[in-house]
């Protein structure tokens, strides 16, 4: 696979991974978990994809890096830190339907 093949696939499923990751924090803003967890669960295997990729151009010992794939690893490195920002957004989402869950149960008991 030359540079150029591999940046592509580096974009292609890097952007998936986020777009997926996207995905995943507007099911938990829903308070869809289940949703959520199958976006992020896409997320993972969009981003492992896209490193497999970045491994090989990595050990490819003729690739030289271009701006297209300086660019690519750009892409790649994004997803990976949206995709951990947003677990952490969607356990605080959890964290939020718990509570919510549970001053309901108080106030139905106090007859409110």
């Amino acid at each position: 696979m030359n540079n150029e093949e591999a940046a592509f696939k580096l974009i292609l499923h890097g952007g998936n991974a986020r777009g997926e990751a996207y995905e995943a924090l507007d099911a938990a803003e829903e308070f869809d978990f289940d949703k959520a967890q199958n976006h992020l669960d896409e997320a993972e295997k969009e981003f492992y994809t896209s490193h497999k990729f970045q491994t090989e151009l990595i050990r490819n010992e003729e690739a030289v890096p271009n701006f297209l794939v300086v660019h690519a690893q750009d892409h790649v490195m994004t997803a990976q830190a949206e995709l951990n920002l947003i677990k952490r957004l969607i356990d605080n989402y959890r964290y939020i339907h718990g509570l919510e869950s549970r001053i309901a149960t108080l106030e139905s008991k106090m007859g409110k």
